[in-house]
């Protein structure tokens, strides 16, 4: 039950909201628990399916802050020389208006949560129970990331401004946890009025912006959170001529939707106001064909992510969560310490290779290999008939630009210099002539095969799990999940194993069968 306090900063809030334009049909907000904080609920059955409208003059995107009348000037120059980035932009706008005595954006500002639980907020013990994942890397990378960022710009900016107290940190999460990209017409991004002297370009990639865990990075789930993908009204170019941009951007209102496997509810882009009567409005639309309960909360789903990605941007974890997934990855500085590291590095790129690669959990319940075919093409890359593709090859679980790196760092020195051999017989005197991926591919799978590859596969998921042994809980945890796993593997009581790494055990197990 919310406090008395919080009711207080509802009622602002809403009022906020009527005075913007924004428009609750048939729903309302309300305090959910002390997890979720506030969510968006049906207040009434609705006709036509439209929940929320929301002018999007309302919402914070780069443009808005490099209009700002205080922070655009000084903004504006860094973003011309890339010294910041548009996520920044809001970053900095939302720790300066928090700051502000008399920000307009005062009673958004207040219902937005001051604690949050993703890794950034946990305590030390809390946080050494993550050491051996790619979430503690990552985690820890972030934390000198915003604090190199408040070093260097936003105490500096900030002084400059106002008086600092600093609140970096928060506004990171805030802009972390609540931001979508939202599909609009070149024409609103940059009007008529101001091309003439807009040197600055929003980032056209952001629906694209996942970023790898690998290397200790973990990112990133900025797809079209919660909208219906491919669907825009009135931006798509079937409805609206010219380029659409997505950008990035806090929408207040929708930005109460909580997260569900099975939403309740998409938002979309109405362009011309031919669905909302709203021009240049975010709606929120029904997902189900019949009217909701009253007092039911609307939900919309944050992607298809595995609960890392979930608590290092959101703060929270789902069981048994159906889109987990086992990260497996060679890392690339260390292709630098192994033998011929130029040249591999050389034959790595000639072929398009990858050195990591996401397996579903849904893929890895039979571990190394699947009953039925996982991938729909499986390429005989046999160079002289020779050597024979292995019979598991259209059941591999693990994709083949991965295994084409691995058989690459796995070579010896006799079979790097017949992949060399083979590609020089390939080009003869054709100077100009370069072999494709597919022949380098060839050449050095008819070299060495996979037995290599599988080999520094199985090296890989042991150091990972090594990683994780010292915050593995106890032994009698680490047993009944390897029971569950595989009941009838004989279990070596000297290794202890992460209760949370079944995905990893399950890939592991199958591995050691096939290699002996």
């Amino acid at each position: 039950m919310a406090s008395s306090d919080e009711e207080a900063k509802l009622e602002r809030f809403l009022q906020w909201l009527q005075v913007n334009r924004v428009e609750l049909r048939g729903t309302k907000i309300k305090y959910c628990d002390t997890n979720k904080g506030f969510g968006i609920f049906s207040a009434d059955e609705t006709s036509d399916g439209i929940l929320l409208v929301v002018p999007l003059d309302l919402a914070i995107t780069p443009m808005r802050v490099l209009q700002d009348a205080l922070l655009g000037p000084e903004c504006r120059t860094w973003f011309e020389e890339g010294e910041v980035d548009d996520r920044l932009l809001m970053i900095l706008f939302l720790t300066l208006e928090r700051l502000r005595k008399k920000s307009s954006w005062k009673p958004y500002l207040d219902m937005l949560p001051r604690t949050f639980g993703n890794p950034l907020w946990f305590t030390d013990e809390e946080f050494l129970e993550l050491k051996g994942t790619t979430l503690y890397r990552a985690t820890e990378l972030q934390k000198k990331s915003l604090q190199s960022l408040y070093d260097n710009k936003v105490e500096g900016l900030v002084k400059k401004l106002l008086t600092l107290d600093g609140d970096s940190e928060r506004a990171n999460s805030v802009f972390w946890t609540r931001a979508l990209n939202i599909p609009l017409p070149h024409s609103y991004v940059f009007p008529q009025t101001q091309v003439g002297d807009s040197n600055f370009s929003i980032s056209k990639d952001s629906e694209h912006s996942t970023e790898h865990i690998a290397s200790g990075e973990l990112v990133s789930g900025k797809d079209e959170k919660g909208s219906r993908a491919q669907d825009v009204n009135g931006v798509t170019s079937a409805s609206t001529p010219g380029e659409t941009i997505w950008v990035e951007g806090l929408v207040p209102g929708i930005d109460f939707c909580n997260h569900d496997l099975k939403a309740a509810a998409v938002w979309e882009v109405d362009g011309m106001g031919s669905i909302t009567g709203v021009p240049f409005s975010m709606y929120l639309l029904s997902a189900e064909p019949s009217p909701f309960g009253i007092e039911r909360e609307i939900s919309i789903s944050y992607g298809n992510k595995g609960n890392e990605e979930l608590l290092y941007l959101y703060g929270f974890v789902i069981d048994n969560n159906p889109d987990d997934y086992l990260m497996v990855h060679y890392p690339r500085e260390a292709i630098q310490s192994v033998p011929f590291s130029e040249l591999k590095s050389q034959l790595l790129e000639a072929q398009k290779a990858e050195l990591r690669c996401l397996l579903p959990r849904s893929l890895l319940d039979q571990g190394y290999s699947l009953e039925s075919t996982a991938r729909s093409v499986v390429c005989n890359y046999s160079w002289s008939g020779q050597r024979n593709m292995p019979s598991y090859l259209n059941k591999l679980v693990f994709p083949e630009n991965f295994l084409t790196a691995l058989r690459t760092i796995a070579l010896k020195e006799e079979e790097l210099f017949q992949v060399s051999s083979m590609l020089e017989e390939l080009v003869g005197s054709e100077e100009e002539r370069q072999p494709s991926d597919t022949e380098v591919r060839s050449a050095v799978w008819e070299a060495c095969g996979d037995s290599g590859a599988l080999q520094l596969l199985v090296d890989l998921l042991q150091t990972k799990m090594m990683d994780l042994e010292d915050n593995s809980g106890t032994e009698d945890c680490d047993n009944e999940l390897l029971k569950e796993i595989h009941p009838s593997q004989s279990l070596d009581r000297e290794i202890v194993y992460n209760k949370n790494l079944s995905l990893v055990l399950r890939v592991q197990f199958s591995l050691k069968a096939y290699l002996g």
